[in-house]
């Protein structure tokens, strides 16, 4: 697996049985489509042809295909989160830590405070100067108190 890290960007695709595991790599900064779909034929075809490593907990696919295959053995999100960034010696990046969607994997763009001022709360648009957007579902984010939880949780698993 170690080849796998060297590339510039890591991307990833996940099973259905690991949706909550695909927002949190799009948290952390990593392309991660989260592939619903049973059929494991287009799964490692889309995984071949994006250069994707599949994550899974389906011991089916855990047999070479082409494509790399990392199985996460726990079902616990915290736990999962470690697995697999450890397993691949991947170090979180401060840098690209929220630059993504997490509802539609898109990279986010700065926006000015007064374009979402109908788009979020209005204690949020009077304590918060700097507003990030998705081009693409136009979901609004700023720097909450999740940013600090991520970090926290990213100390609780050891990656921070």
């Amino acid at each position: 697996m170690e080849n796998i890290v060297r590339k510039a960007e890591v991307k990833f695709i996940l099973t259905r049985e690991l949706g909550r595991l695909a927002k949190w790599l799009r948290i952390l900064g990593y392309d991660t489509i989260y592939f619903y779909q049973a059929n494991s034929g287009s799964l490692l075809i889309q995984a071949l042809r994006e250069d994707r490593i599949i994550l899974t907990r389906n011991h089916r696919l855990s047999r070479p295909g082409g494509a790399p295959i990392v199985m996460v053995r726990s079902e616990i999100l915290k736990e999962q989160i470690g697995e697999v960034l450890k397993q691949l010696h991947i170090e979180p990046r401060d840098d690209i830590m929220f630059s993504l969607c997490v509802i539609c994997n898109t990279r986010l763009i700065p926006v000015s405070k007064e374009k979402v001022k109908d788009k979020v709360p209005e204690y949020v648009f009077s304590t918060q100067e700097d507003f990030i957007t998705c081009p693409s579902c136009n979901r609004v984010y700023w720097q909450g108190t999740h940013w600090g939880n991520v970090k926290e949780m990213l100390k609780e698993i050891g990656l921070s």
